[in-house]
């Protein structure tokens, strides 16, 4: 939610240069993203992309698609990084709770500007395990130095929130930022 899903066109250009329908590759590149985003080397998950597409890509493409994945994230919500430079200076601490793989969360982490936003940062890769098991959610509330009652999980997937919700921290579905904002002013009165 931090940042835009990619597009159609970056879904069709990786399709294209890995010679599937964008169908065919999103089957494939979301089937074993649980354990890519839980540590599995970039190539092996690239390798298993492969397979499942009924395909072989040799260690050139898988490289490529490596960097066109990292590019697939790094359009950012702006107005959400402003809320969180806006609470931040009103004291409130922010944490990144995020399923992401090595190469992604690397880059991440080397971005100082974007990792400004944040006092704390789990991410899955480092772990070795993904949102919504609870040990995730236990990290990040531990990191932020709160108590689960006190944070608030914000996500676009409904298993996430359960997750986080079971894990006792306050949660919400995210879907978009003008409904977050609507649903924010309502319950405040603002």
């Amino acid at each position: 939610m931090i940042c835009f899903h990619p597009t159609a066109e970056q879904i069709a250009e990786a399709a294209r240069a890995c010679d599937l329908t964008p169908t065919a590759f999103l089957n494939a590149f979301w089937k074993h993203r649980i354990e890519y985003d839980a540590g599995l080397d970039a190539f092996e998950y690239w390798r298993a992309v492969a397979e499942t597409a009924g395909r072989k890509f040799d260690d050139a493409l898988i490289a490529q698609m490596i960097d066109r994945e990292i590019d697939f994230w790094l359009r950012w919500d702006e107005r959400i990084l402003a809320w969180t430079r806006e609470l931040r200076a009103n004291g409130t601490r922010i944490g990144i709770l995020s399923n992401l793989p090595r190469p992604l969360g690397t880059r991440l982490k080397n971005d100082r500007d974007f990792m400004s936003h944040f006092d704390h940062a789990t991410l899955s890769f480092e772990l070795g395990i993904v949102k919504p098991q609870r040990e995730i959610y236990d990290h990040a509330v531990a990191g932020l130095n709160v108590r689960p009652e006190e944070a608030l999980f914000l996500d676009d997937r409904p298993e996430n929130v359960e997750g986080a919700l079971s894990a006792g921290l306050q949660a919400q579905l995210y879907t978009t930022w003008e409904d977050f904002h609507r649903r924010s002013s309502a319950s405040t009165g603002g």
